[in-house]
Parts: C-alpha cells; sequence; structure tokens
C-alpha cells in the first residue's frame, strides 16, 4: 500500500505529514489538496513558487516553437512530470516527447525514457533544482537533452546539454543568446528576442 493511503494531516496547517521513509511517484496522484505543479524531489514533495512573467513567458513562447518545429511524430508539452524513479518525480517547465507516448487524457506523467528533451526556466527559488539536482537526476535517468533558461541583463539565455552516455552526465554544448539554433534533438531555430515581443 502507498503512503498516500496513511498519510495524516496537520490540523493547524492541513498539509500532509510524510511517512517515514518519504512520499513516492505514486503517491504525487493520490495526496489530496496539493498546490498545482508540486514535485517529488528524493522523497519530498517541493511546492513551487508563484512564477513569475518571465518564466511562464518563456515556457508558452518555447512550447509554441517548439511544437511548429518538431517534426510529426514529437510534441512539446508544458509542465508534466516525468516519473524517473519511485522517489522522483519532477516537472520539467517543458519536454519534447514522441507523440505515441501520449496514454489518454488522464496521464500525468511520463517515463523518462519518452523524454527527448527537458527545458528548465530558472526562477529564484529554484536556482539550486535547475541547475544541480534535476539535471543531475534527468541525466541519470537517460533523458538525452538537457536545457536551462535563465534570465540575463533582461534577455533569455539558453545553456543547452546533451547527455554522455558513458559517464550519464551532461555535456555542455553551448549558451545561446539571442538565437537558439541546434540540430539534437531536431533542427531548432528560435529567435529568444521576440520573447518579450506580443503577438
Amino acid at each position: 500500500m502507498s503512503a498516500a493511503g496513511e498519510y495524516e494531516l496537520d490540523s493547524e496547517y492541513r498539509w500532509p505529514r510524510p511517512p517515514a521513509a518519504g512520499w513516492t511517484a505514486d503517491d504525487l496522484d493520490l495526496l489530496p489538496g496539493l498546490p498545482p505543479h508540486t514535485e517529488l524531489i528524493d522523497g519530498s514533495l517541493v511546492f513551487r513558487a508563484p512564477q513569475t512573467w518571465f518564466h511562464m513567458r518563456a515556457i508558452y513562447f518555447l512550447v509554441h516553437e517548439l511544437t511548429r518545429q518538431a517534426p510529426e511524430h514529437l510534441e512539446a508539452i508544458g509542465e508534466m512530470t516525468v516519473k524517473l524513479d519511485p522517489r522522483n518525480r519532477p516537472e520539467p517547465d517543458v519536454l519534447v516527447v514522441p507523440v505515441d507516448a501520449d496514454t489518454g487524457p488522464r496521464q500525468t506523467w511520463f517515463k523518462p525514457e519518452d523524454v527527448l528533451l527537458a527545458v528548465e526556466v530558472v526562477s529564484v527559488e529554484s536556482v539550486d533544482r535547475d541547475r544541480e539536482v534535476k539535471p543531475r537526476k534527468y541525466a541519470r535517468a537517460g533523458v538525452q537533452h538537457f536545457w536551462r533558461v535563465e534570465l540575463s541583463d533582461g534577455q533569455p539565455v539558453v545553456y543547452v546539454f546533451e547527455l554522455d552516455p558513458a559517464t550519464r552526465a551532461y555535456s555542455p554544448i553551448g549558451i545561446l543568446r539571442k538565437e537558439l539554433k541546434v540540430d539534437l534533438p531536431f533542427p531548432v531555430e528560435i529567435d529568444l528576442t521576440a520573447l518579450d515581443r506580443r503577438r
């Protein structure tokens, strides 16, 4: 039986108390009243702070551009969790997955082998997770490509990484400003200066 079936609510704060061994990836779908976009990292629930304008705009911009440029068998999607293992179910800001990874309207997560690209848009409260913790976990789970998007001097900067299969760690490919142009996981050309333009 999963830990979610045995949780207790703290009477003052009404938050679930974690079991001694921590939560599991399956518990994330069963715990009532969790805030949207709750993640599981090392058996602990991680709640997202209110999102900034840059963060939200970057997510929607990248989902739109990747969807527009992806080959027919791939699709970009925002803010779905990935069940990396029983104690880790992070939620990348943007993912690229095969169209056939869609299991239906009640799907809440993807398998790591289905994720071709994971993208994290860094916020003030998520710097350590997005720069250190989550990329390391994505790499160990075999996610081939990782992008980290940060705001620098008012402009987006994209750090591009590719998985080294020998070390199961990411190797840096480039730091891209103004234009994001890559060949993998498929050819992409994005004018990063357009992120702030209203259409």
